[in-house]
């Protein structure tokens, strides 16, 4: 099995920083890509931000500019760097890896149990 740990979740002021780390663990053979997703009340989970094996980067369009994912592939983690915070991203953040658990098989995805961050002042 593949655990995904989330942490860096935390209340903040609108404008203010915040950085998410994910670490993967368990059966790994190699990681394809890693996101951020988040849900918020009410809405449908969202993708935040993507990268892949390659460091090849997507992002939403609302937080362009503004946050920053990046790996460490050898280490299996992400981390997302969440600047200019606004109330419109509070929500629970949730890891995603897509991988191999061993060669020659089809990549499984896996999700965390999510992180809050909430912006407030």
């Amino acid at each position: 099995q593949v655990q995904l740990v989330e942490s860096g979740g935390d209340l903040v002021q609108p404008g203010g920083s915040l950085r998410l780390s994910c670490a993967a663990s368990g059966s790994i053979f190699r990681i394809y890509a890693m996101a951020w997703y988040r849900t918020a009340p009410g809405k449908q989970r969202e993708l935040v931000a993507f990268v892949n094996s390659g460091g090849t980067t997507t992002y939403a369009d609302s937080v362009k500019g503004r946050f920053i994912i990046s790996r460490d592939n050898a280490k299996n983690t992400v981390v997302l760097q969440m600047n200019g915070l606004r109330p419109e991203d509070a929500a629970v953040y949730y890891c995603y890896a897509d991988l191999w658990n061993t060669q020659y098989v089809p990549r499984q995805q896996y999700w965390g149990q999510g992180t809050q961050v909430t912006v407030s002042s």
